[in-house]
């Protein structure tokens, strides 16, 4: 008895279904393909509870015939192939033919399209695979197509679906990149009426990922553009000093067409070597033209990968473009005056400055420590830290020569110097001689002071304490097995110097140490910032002037369902309108001048997990703000300064690693040294 059959053409397309329709997204792409695909200059997408109720995409195209209504929900039925030679020249974004009927197997299908501007056209409704009606219509030219209950006879697939704000970010992303693919098309994305997206079509790319990504992101490109025998390119990239968390802003475009390459993406990255923070990623829109038999296209079934003839010489290709677009700039970050009021007014907000306090009686000696980096870290003869108000003022000049001050506490390193520093020619800083108005003495409300007695709290109380509690370990035997077991004491260093102004080289009898400066101040700020997060919203501070930060409008839409997370962390965000957020306090121990991108990151981290809880978010937060205030590799210490921080570091809870994982201290054995130099055999 034969076993092998040919399968139900539902049946089969049920499972096509699988490999087209993965999500909601799917259907939307493939969709707007067509639209696109149909020389249209207008696409309007309109999806409801995630697309999962309702997606509906219509355009101004040229139309499906009356007569090609049924068939184009045919398996494999397309216009746009027609024999074996045009796989080789794809000119078109969809050819395979397993679109419409895919969608229509596994929803509730409404397509309504005329091919002539005569006012009639066709109305064909599909349901699970099964044709309810097909009849004429009045209709405009275009497509009208309307997709409802998606999934809804494949209970299995639509148990697999997540939350709807999930599947709202995957059909914005979708759309974004459409857009940024097709600037000359005037496109709309609207989520339960709400519009998340509009651009105007009229070609000018910048435009567009102005409205994606937010004017200020778009202000930062630079255009790229290039050609030789086998390529062109063109497109924008950002500046260095504009930089994302991960890869989702890369967007590189082949003829028009959105993919995903890990070799395009690494040649923009090696454009920017040594250019970019680690872990951070530019903003880029890169266009590709070539012929189309230098790239297949029909290697994946949703079409995102594709395949190069010259792979190599694309690679080197748009390596070296960016790179010469990114040499031609001044990479030097500009103060920017900001301007307040309404326009014509002669109000100005001054850049930001800080005023130091106080004097240091005692200079230390430098020895081989040197250097501008005096500054950062505290210098008193008992190698205390205290806190000092750093004040930043904000001058409002109305024209009569009247001032209004804002002062910001903060706890980052500069702030933790003896009352004044040292110059670097040795002369000391006068006091600041800017006074509390009396405008920001009325504002000085009791929490205010009560958070300014925190501040004053010097870091040596902080770790003063965390050393009392290392010592009184408990008596009593049942907590001590309840107890995790204890890292060993850190051991007692004898400075010798530092090296290449990152690493400091300390000894005591059992061999050398190598400190990574960088890390072991991470490790310190982080034990004191984690500390802080435990209860953040006491120690928030509200702001003269709000910081206004842009998101996305999918980052939107997720942002304003979360904005409890960010007051769990003392930082208190509200929507301000579009696309546009606006802070209006946060904690006063932030790391001063990097407020505003650790709020930035903490967004970047709340809209990338899928689950937040408070923990996390205390984690994720203090790494963030140690990493911020932190010393860097190339600076210079005074002895003090490399004592001090050696002081702090035995002091942690974990000395031994950095809040990223990196050890600390490297140590060589008294043994291993005798045996490098062949003392011992």
């Amino acid at each position: 008895m034969a076993k092998i059959h040919v399968l139900d053409e539902h049946i089969a397309n049920q499972i096509a279904a699988g490999e087209v329709v993965e999500r909601p997204a799917s259907v939307v792409k493939e969709l707007v393909e067509n639209s696109i695909d149909a020389g249209s200059t207008r696409i309007d997408v309109s999806v409801y509870e995630g697309g999962l109720q309702t997606i509906r995409v219509t355009d101004n195209g040229g139309g499906i015939d009356p007569d090609d209504m049924e068939t184009a929900f045919y398996r494999h039925a397309t216009s746009k192939i027609e024999n074996g030679r045009d796989l080789f020249e794809i000119t078109s974004l969809g050819f395979r033919g397993e679109a419409l009927p895919s969608i229509a197997a596994v929803s509730k299908v409404r397509l309504v399209s005329s091919n002539k501007d005569d006012g009639r056209g066709r109305e064909i409704v599909i349901e699970g695979g099964k044709l309810i009606r097909h009849e004429d219509i009045t209709a405009s030219q275009g497509t009208d197509f309307t997709v409802e209950e998606l999934f809804y006879n494949t209970p299995a697939r639509l148990k697999y679906m997540k939350t709807i704000q999930t599947e709202l970010g995957h059909i914005s992303d979708a759309i974004y990149r459409m857009a940024l693919s097709h600037p000359d098309i005037a496109f709309t994305l609207r989520h339960n009426g709400n519009m998340l997206l509009q651009t105007i079509g009229n070609g000018d790319l910048v435009q567009v990922i102005a409205a994606i990504y937010g004017t200020s992101a778009a202000k930062t490109m630079l255009p790229v553009n290039g050609e030789n025998l086998d390529y062109k390119i063109s497109g924008f990239v950002s500046r260095p000093d504009f930089t994302r968390a991960n890869r989702n802003g890369i967007s590189t475009i082949i003829n028009g067409r959105y993919i995903r390459n890990y070799g395009l993406n690494q040649a923009l990255l090696k454009a920017y070597h040594t250019l970019l923070p680690i872990n951070r990623f530019p903003l880029a829109v890169l266009q590709l033209e070539m012929h189309p038999s230098l790239v297949d296209v029909n290697v994946h079934p949703a079409k995102l990968e594709v395949r190069f003839s010259k792979e190599a010489e694309l690679y080197a290709f748009v390596e070296e473009i960016v790179h010469a677009a990114l040499r031609k700039e001044v990479l030097i970050p500009q103060v920017v005056k900001q301007t307040i009021g309404k326009p014509g007014s002669t109000s100005t907000v001054q850049e930001q400055f800080h005023f130091p306090r106080g004097k240091i009686e005692d200079r230390a000696e430098t020895k081989q420590f040197s250097g501008s980096f005096a500054k950062q870290l505290p210098i008193t003869e008992e190698k205390e830290l205290p806190a000092t108000e750093m004040r930043e003022r904000v001058v409002a000049y109305d024209g009569q020569d009247r001032a209004k001050d804002q002062v910001l506490p903060s706890k980052s390193l500069k702030d933790d110097l003896d009352e004044d520093y040292i110059q670097p020619d040795g002369q000391q800083e006068t006091p600041s001689p800017f006074h509390y108005s009396e405008t920001s003495s009325e504002v000085r409300n009791e929490r205010q002071q009560r958070r300014q007695s925190q501040l004053n709290k010097s870091f040596k109380d902080y770790y003063r304490d965390i050393a009392a509690s290392k010592s009184n370990k408990p008596n009593d035997a049942h907590h001590q097995s309840s107890e995790s077991p204890e890292l060993p004491e850190f051991p007692e260093l004898s400075l010798i110097g530092q090296h290449h102004g990152t690493y400091l080289i300390a000894q005591n009898d059992s061999g050398l140490y190598l400190i990574d400066q960088h890390a072991a101040h991470e490790r310190i700020n982080y034990e004191f910032y984690y500390k802080q997060f435990g209860n953040p919203v006491e120690a928030s501070q509200e702001l003269l002037l709000p910081i206004t930060l842009e998101f996305t409008p999918s980052e939107t839409e997720q942002l304003k369902t979360k904005l409890t997370w960010f007051e769990k962390a003392g930082v208190y965000l509200e929507h301000f309108g579009g696309q546009t957020f606006r802070v209006t306090s946060y904690p006063y121990w932030f790391p001063k001048g990097s407020e505003e991108s650790i709020i930035l990151e903490m967004a970047e981290w709340v809209l990338s997990e899928r689950s937040i809880d408070l923990s996390k978010l205390r984690e994720a937060s203090s790494i963030m703000c140690s990493c911020k205030a932190s010393i860097k590799a190339n600076q210079k210490l005074t002895e003090k300064e490399a004592e001090v921080l050696l002081e702090r570091l035995a002091a942690c809870k974990q000395p031994y690693t950095c809040p990223h994982g990196r050890p600390i201290v490297v140590s060589f054995s008294t043994y291993d040294l005798e045996k490098m130099f062949k003392r011992v055999m």
